[in-house]
């Protein structure tokens, strides 16, 4: 079976970006990971310790985001999506998501966004 747990817009603030401006003064990043596993045991039973503890995906995810410097959110996306899988073996699948507000595209826009879908047979 399985089942998704989702963690929507978690929100850092981080020195990213390809521009030196963007990462001296920073800026606000958010995140979206979609965790695909099996949660039907723990969901029986009502035991946090069978399942993906999503407290620790986030500070895991909080770790990554500020453990180093990003010149693209692509970047960040595929290194936390790898990172989730490698480190939380009940992961089967993961979609990661994150936006970068305040882009200087030289227009408006809300944001931009990168996406990574990976799976742990990949």
């Amino acid at each position: 079976m399985i089942n998704i747990i989702r963690i929507k817009n978690a929100i850092f603030y981080a020195y990213h970006g390809a521009l030196q401006e963007e990462q001296n003064i920073g800026g606000k990043f958010e995140a979206d990971v979609d965790i695909y596993t099996d949660f039907s045991n723990a969901a029986r039973t009502d035991d946090l310790h069978k399942t993906v503890n999503y407290d620790e995906v986030y500070k895991f995810i909080n770790k990554i985001v500020h453990e180093k410097k990003y010149y693209l959110i692509e970047t960040l996306s595929i290194t936390i999506a790898e990172n989730l899988l490698e480190k939380f073996s009940e992961i089967q699948k993961v979609a990661v998501r994150v936006r970068k507000n305040n882009v200087p595209v030289g227009g408006l826009i809300d944001c931009v966004e990168a996406e990574v879908i990976k799976s742990r047979d990949e």
